[in-house]
């Protein structure tokens, strides 16, 4: 941490893990959307996709105080992108957007709670700071490691993530 700002430890943090998840996504072939390295595994298209749409639910985290998966009137994703560059569009506007709602927000609304629920179930109530790092950054964090997984699997070479990868030797 390099301030005693939630907000603006949250946006640095956030900003750098965009830039790396995007360098990501870029790596993820038009032909490769329906790879899947085993059948219990989600198609590469597919985690991309979810990868990007969480970027959405993080926003949530900063404007909603709660978010209910049985709530039939509850925002969804759009259909899955089928090409990279339409991923990267998506994730572009999703990240311009969660930034600005970050960017509005400040410690005292960041120290809210926020609550996910199916139906009467509470599944998390936390200060919406937390939340945005446990079950956004964390989150999309472990699905862009599986991700780099695919890429190597099709020896698609990985970009370093937090220095250099046998790909791209080199530090931070």
């Amino acid at each position: 941490m390099h301030t005693s700002s939630i907000q603006q430890n949250i946006l640095e943090e956030l900003d750098r893990e965009l830039a790396v998840t995007r360098k990501v996504l870029e790596r993820v072939p038009d032909d490769k959307f329906d790879y899947q390295p085993h059948p219990k595994s989600m198609k590469m298209g597919t985690l991309a996709s979810h990868i990007v749409n969480l970027l959405m639910f993080k926003q949530l985290f900063v404007q909603a105080n709660e978010r209910d998966f049985l709530d039939q009137n509850a925002p969804k994703p759009p259909p899955s992108p089928t090409t990279t560059a339409e991923l990267l569009e998506r994730f572009d506007k999703f990240s311009a957007s969660l930034r600005q709602a970050l960017g509005e927000s400040d410690d005292e609304k960041l120290t809210d709670n926020f609550e996910l629920r199916r139906g009467e179930q509470v599944l998390m109530s936390r200060p919406k700071g937390a939340a945005l790092r446990i079950m956004g950054l964390n989150h999309s964090i472990h699905h862009r490691g599986q991700l780099t997984v695919y890429l190597r699997l099709l020896d698609i070479p990985v970009p370093g993530i937090y220095g250099g990868s046998a790909d791209e030797p080199g530090g931070f």
